[in-house]
């Protein structure tokens, strides 16, 4: 009979595995020495555009958040990549100068990896970062009074589906490609200048979905307000078409029950909070007194940043 593995892996068995399974968070944390621990991650996806170097771009960004949204500096990677046996050659390299280019931008070298065929394309990286233990970012370090920033505009899932749709020509959708291609470096480094505890990143779960698993890790409740978050180009009209991907009704199912939405707030703008996200942008919280100043700092560097909300002592997400 098989054991759970959770009974298998025994925090108390491992005692440098500071970020593990028993966390909610966005990558495994294992202590090194007192000032450094090595941060670990992988993830990879399906193609979300028509692009090969774009996608390999996007799909190494997003494997390369989980570290920063934890506080650290990636630094060595390796390719995960599933190729159609029919794919041209050519395709399957336009992907991986992709990925190998966004790695360079990170500082980050790619030492090797594995490929499978499979029937559909999928690439992504597994990623290894240092971070400082003393500046780790955790899901559950919130506190009430917290004021909430996200470092990307949300809307990816519904950009993406309309592009699979044909509802949205590439220019319209090249502002929103090219938001997916940043990196999270500079919010992150931002963060943790100004002593962030508290951060993930908004990928598949949506932007609700990942502030309910940091609000339910820190025992916390939430204030979003809806006009302050911001949207990429075209999401709104392509929701009220109902452009919306699978996951988004699943998001809502399953998250939906922990977010309290204004009387008259359409379903539409309730579908897009919990819309998946793809390289989506950080949410983190800073101290109350320390908000000002990271705001500053964030316009003085150019860091695109919002102020979204506030953390309360409730028990739900409440949309005003």
């Amino acid at each position: 009979m098989l054991r759970p593995i959770q009974h298998i892996f025994l925090p108390k068995d491992y005692p440098d595995l500071i970020a593990g399974l028993e966390h909610p968070d966005d990558a495994a944390v294992w202590k090194l020495e007192d000032d450094r621990a090595l941060v670990m991650t992988t993830d990879f996806f399906t193609p979300i555009v028509d692009d090969p170097y774009d996608y390999g771009l996007i799909a190494a960004a997003n494997s390369l958040s989980d570290i920063y949204a934890m506080g650290g500096e990636p630094f060595l990677a390796l390719n995960i990549c599933a190729i159609p046996p029919q794919l041209p050659t050519s395709v399957a390299s336009e992907i991986l100068r992709g990925g190998a280019d966004m790695a360079k931008r990170a500082g980050v070298v790619i030492a090797g990896g594995h490929t499978i065929q499979d029937k559909e394309p999928k690439y992504g990286l597994v990623v290894i970062g240092f971070v400082h233990p003393g500046n780790m970012m955790t899901k559950s370090g919130l506190l009430a009074g917290d004021v909430l920033f996200l470092s990307k505009p949300i809307g990816s899932g519904v950009v993406t589906s309309a592009i699979k749709a044909d509802k949205i020509s590439a220019t319209e959708a090249r502002e929103t490609i090219e938001w997916l291609k940043r990196l999270n470096k500079p919010a992150a480094q931002l963060a943790v200048r100004h002593k962030v505890r508290s951060a993930t990143d908004i990928t598949g779960f949506s932007l609700l979905g990942h502030a309910w698993e940091m609000a339910e890790a820190s025992g916390v409740g939430m204030i979003i307000e809806n006009k302050r978050v911001p949207l990429y180009p075209h999401t709104e009209a392509l929701a009220a078409q109902w452009t919306f991907p699978g996951g988004g009704f699943d998001n809502a199912e399953f998250f939906g029950p922990h977010v309290t939405f204004p009387e008259g707030i359409s379903k539409e703008t309730q579908l897009t909070l919990f819309d998946p996200q793809t390289s989506g942008g950080l949410l983190f919280a800073a101290a109350a007194d320390r908000a000002e100043a990271l705001e500053m700092d964030a316009k003085e560097k150019q860091i695109p940043l919002w102020r979204i909300g506030r953390v309360t002592d409730g028990e739900k997400i409440v949309i005003i």
